[in-house]
């Protein structure tokens, strides 16, 4: 007996640190998001292969939410009950994470959500709720700063497809352009994967346009500059938000990526730490460049699984933990903080990029830059 008690305490004063910690993953890995969702099961993959290496074993439960946010909630309710996990790295988009927000915090389950960008996620005071990414907001301001340092705009034209991601985003450009003195000369609102964007473009372009900022997934990204071309639409400057005008589909696309602007929330040349070994082991690993979703997911696991680890597998001392934290690793210095009626939202630098000869090249802010801007847009060929 003696024996037996001596042998279960050793186990249960080790446990907390040999434990495999069991963190739930939800992810677009199937529908029109998937090209972007396996940016983000990638960069799960290799922070998976550094905890490892860290003593940190990892138990991911993995959901696919297909980019569905009644799908997503399912996955939440799931992972918070039946699998009783310690933390959820998740979901993609913003209506998936938007959500998933409220179940998190009902289940008290720290949610680290990588790259959803409506600002409203991180804006409603909810405690379990984290956020690795700059919001909308950055995008906006990011990409008409970048304008409006390289050239003499005054006028622009929104067009975005009206999910959570492309209304929060446009909006938060609206209110942006206002302060500046751009005029807004049209506004187009279109419903996600449309097969003809051509009288909505066409209608743009009579407008005449300094500026035409796109709000749009992978598919629509490509659709809008392919179709763009085709009308004629000739502005100063492109200016896609993210997401689908930061991916290699995207940027593979020559005949009509080249010379895009966008922002982004990482590039593997800045000097953030080991932010250029990511970006190499990526492509030596997947064969193709990560997006900044790979980096996000990267270090949104890297510090989920190794906070709760420290926190025992408890969820209200990863919380805790997640709220107290300092990082510095991919994604440059992460914390966790409340400002400008956000909660638990990373005050992230947003970074401007173009693609020059086929590739992204960094060219805001200039001590990160890669390359000279080319603007205005030049005539299609």
């Amino acid at each position: 007996m003696r024996k037996h008690l001596l042998a279960l305490g050793v186990s249960m004063a080790l446990t907390p640190c040999l434990m495999a910690q069991k963190v739930g993953v939800i992810n677009s890995m199937s529908g029109p998001e998937a090209p972007i969702g396996e940016n983000i099961t990638n960069g799960i993959k290799l922070a998976e292969e550094d905890l490892k290496k860290k003593g940190v074993h990892l138990q991911l439960v993995w959901e696919d939410d297909t980019g569905k946010p009644q799908i997503s909630m399912s996955a939440m309710e799931k992972l918070a009950t039946r699998d009783n996990v310690v933390g959820v790295v998740g979901p993609y988009t913003s209506a998936c994470s938007n959500a998933v927000a409220k179940l998190a915090e009902k289940y008290h389950v720290p949610l680290l959500i990588p790259a959803a960008a409506k600002e409203e996620i991180t804006m409603q005071g909810l405690r379990h709720v984290f956020r690795m990414n700059a919001p909308a907001d950055r995008y906006a301001s990011s990409l008409i700063d970048a304008a409006l340092s390289l050239g003499k705009p005054r006028s622009i034209a929104f067009i975005y497809e009206n999910t959570d991601f492309g209304t929060s985003t446009s909006k938060t450009a609206k209110d942006y352009v206002a302060k500046k003195g751009l005029q807004v000369v049209a506004e187009v609102a279109y419903p996600k994967g449309s097969a003809d964007y051509r009288s909505s473009l066409a209608q743009i372009k009579s407008k005449n346009p300094d500026l035409v900022f796109m709000v749009s997934y992978v598919a629509d990204a490509i659709l809008l500059m392919r179709q763009s071309k085709e009308v004629g639409l000739q502005p100063q400057a492109f200016l896609g938000a993210g997401a689908g005008f930061t991916t290699v589909e995207f940027a593979r696309e020559r005949a009509i990526s080249e010379n895009v602007i966008s922002c982004t929330q990482w590039t593997n040349d800045v000097n953030w730490p080991g932010a250029k070994d990511f970006g190499d082991r990526y492509k030596a690993k997947f064969g193709k460049e990560p997006t900044y979703h790979a980096a996000c997911a990267y270090a949104s696991m890297m510090i989920m699984a190794e906070t709760a680890k420290n926190a025992g597998g408890d969820r209200a001392k990863t919380r805790d933990a997640l709220k107290a934290g300092k990082w510095n690793g991919v994604m440059g210095e992460v914390q966790f903080a409340d400002y400008a009626g956000f909660t638990n939202q990373n005050n992230h630098t947003m970074l401007v990029q173009q693609i020059i000869g086929g590739e992204y090249e960094t060219i805001l802010p200039s001590q990160f830059a890669t390359k000279k801007a080319i603007y205005p847009f030049p005539k299609w060929k």
